[in-house]
């Protein structure tokens, strides 16, 4: 089986939760709960360096609001957090992990290792 990757936002999806949520990035970033959001996204939407990488990695990529995911998959993590998914579904990278994440570059180089490495 393919290896996938699942990256989950702690965001809610819908209108009202986007809106609300890039309310609170502009206004109070430090207190904005999704660092996976904060390190992919602008008020614009994408980062160009990240589309660069999803582009170039390889490997099939989902994305999903936490309410999303929970709905699919019924199955519950600490949010944000990025799955492997093969035979099994695995975390690749924490909230804990995701959240000490200083900026995009070092996101790309820390998801490239870890899928590196054998699942």
């Amino acid at each position: 089986m393919t290896t996938s990757l699942i990256f989950i936002y702690s965001t809610d999806s819908g209108a009202v939760g986007t809106l609300l949520d890039t309310e609170h990035k502009t206004l109070s970033p430090s207190t904005y709960k999704c660092s996976l959001c904060e390190l992919t996204q602008d008020t614009l939407g994408e980062k160009e360096r990240w589309r660069e990488f999803r582009k170039s990695i390889g490997l099939p990529m989902e994305f999903f609001h936490h309410d999303e995911f929970e709905k699919r998959y019924n199955l519950r993590f600490d949010y944000p957090v990025i799955l492997r998914k093969n035979e099994k579904i695995e975390v690749l990278l924490s909230k804990e992990r995701i959240d000490a994440v200083k900026n995009l570059d070092d996101l790309i180089e820390t998801v490239r290792e870890e899928i590196a490495k054998p699942s």
